[in-house]
């Protein structure tokens, strides 16, 4: 594939839920169309022309290298580093950036910092073999997989997205799911508690609107959805014992 050469990798993150993060990828396979805000900027900032540019990612390929030197500049400040917020550390197709983010997962973590990691692919059960203080989570916002194929046109399928998480948690790893962004029924019309039993396992959920699209703008119900749903993102979380975060702006409770 493809690679690019950056000055820069490990940086701190303004994400609400985030501290440290590294992209070491230009550009997403899985094409999301909800839009993909990551793209959005790339596209602002020059970075690529256009989607079919932005679907052939490039592996940044002094990674490791300026990995290595960053770390000790950082180090004492990290809390976590999150892979990624701009791209997909395990996307399909691309063994070559799963590879080189086990690779980057394994330095940190043998400097004794935790990570976390977030994909619409399949986390690869070696990440069961690195360190228990990662994190593990995948994106899930429906099981449909029609509506998949329409959304998230390359992303891996949503029952194998579960499954390997579900093989994770059965190894001892803490795992998360992202709901995020989340579609208002003029989208699709969907069972969010069905989602909420398909993940039961995880120990932490994650929720959030969907923005940036103008279907969502014309649903005049949405701020009384998107409460209900997070009301019942919390009491599924509380009931059961789990960790959760409603993202900024996603419900006014």
């Amino acid at each position: 594939m493809d690679s690019i050469k950056r000055k820069t990798l490990l940086y701190k993150t303004r994400v609400e839920y985030g501290d440290y993060t590294i992209n070491h990828a230009q550009g997403c396979s899985h094409g999301c169309l909800y839009p993909c805000y990551a793209m959005m900027m790339a596209k602002r900032f020059g970075k690529v022309k256009d989607y079919n540019e932005w679907i052939k990612p490039k592996i940044v390929s002094n990674a490791l290298e300026l990995l290595k030197k960053e770390i000790p500049r950082h180090k004492d400040k990290i809390k976590f580093v999150h892979l990624c917020f701009s791209t997909d550390p395990f996307m399909c197709g691309h063994d070559e950036i799963a590879d080189l983010s086990l690779k980057i997962i394994k330095m940190l973590n043998e400097e004794n910092i935790k990570c976390t990691t977030l994909t619409k692919g399949v986390p690869p059960l070696e990440l069961a073999e690195l360190s228990r203080q990662n994190e593990i989570g995948i994106s899930l916002i429906s099981l449909n997989e029609g509506f998949k194929k329409k959304i998230e046109p390359y992303s891996t399928p949503y029952k194998d997205r579960i499954n390997a998480l579900y093989e994770l948690h059965k190894k001892g790893c803490y795992t998360w799911v992202s709901i995020e962004p989340y579609p208002t029924p003029n989208i699709i019309t969907q069972n969010f508690d069905d989602i909420l039993k398909a993940v039961e396992f995880a120990d932490k959920l994650i929720f959030g609107r969907l923005n940036y699209n103008e279907r969502v703008t014309r649903y005049s119900e949405r701020q009384k959805y998107y409460n209900e749903l997070s009301h019942k993102v919390i009491e599924f979380c509380k009931k059961r014992g789990k960790n959760f975060h409603i993202k900024e702006k996603t419900s006014t409770l």
